[in-house]
């Protein structure tokens, strides 16, 4: 599976905002991407729609809570990374 990565849209943002950009970007990148290891080890069969609401828990889980109830990811880039974890199982 390839590696995921998040992006923040930042632009007009105030500069404290893009200086937090890089770092927020990486720590939830990490958290998708350990996720789907977590995830693709433990699949058993899951619908594309299930697999995309584990990766979502489960990511959530390992960030500070604030970051976590803030996090809005985009719903057609976790529904792409759900079927490659599903279609890689297949």
């Amino acid at each position: 599976m390839q590696e995921l990565h998040v992006h923040i849209e930042a632009d007009g943002a105030d500069p404290a905002v893009q200086r937090l950009q890089e770092p927020l970007e990486a720590q939830l990148s990490s958290a998708l991407q350990r996720a789907a290891e977590v995830i693709q080890h433990d699949y058993h069969g899951e619908s594309v729609e299930e697999v995309s609401h584990r990766l979502l828990d489960i990511a959530r889980s390992s960030l500070h809570p604030d970051i976590a109830n803030a996090w809005l990811p985009d719903e057609d880039e976790l529904r792409q990374a759900a079927e490659a974890i599903v279609r890689d199982f297949h």
